[in-house]
């Protein structure tokens, strides 16, 4: 069984907290996470095509996808790249549903999470 990608990356600026870290004592070498910083969040986001002459082009996918972020810096509150990447697999998977779907989120290219959707899998 053959299964292919494509993938594309963008970034955008953004500003989010972590309000445990101000408050657990555990988390006490970054409770400066618990108050509003900026990020340069980068992403990578992977889609499953069918084909070698793929049904999603890429440059398309990556307008597409850029276009959901075009309202100038970020606001995410108290969002986790978890989070974050979530919220943009709702986003792909009503747009291109029934494909597997991979999305990475870091914070300036250092730190960051992936998460992976498998269609007919328990999420």
């Amino acid at each position: 069984m053959v299964k292919r990608k494509i993938w594309v990356t963008f970034k955008r600026k953004g500003l989010h907290c972590y309000p445990d870290a101000g408050k657990d004592s555990s988390l006490r070498d970054v409770n400066y996470l618990g108050n509003v910083h900026r990020h340069l969040f980068y992403f990578r986001v992977g889609i499953e095509v069918g084909s070698e002459n793929r049904e999603i082009e890429f440059h398309q996918f990556l307008n597409w996808l850029e276009s959901l972020y075009d309202s100038g810096i970020l606001e995410l509150g108290s969002k986790s790249c978890e989070m974050i990447c979530m919220d943009l697999i709702d986003k792909v998977k009503v747009k291109y549903g029934g494909r597997e779907i991979v999305v990475d989120v870091s914070e300036d290219g250092e730190c960051g999470s992936t998460v992976e959707y498998l269609p007919g899998r328990l999420t």
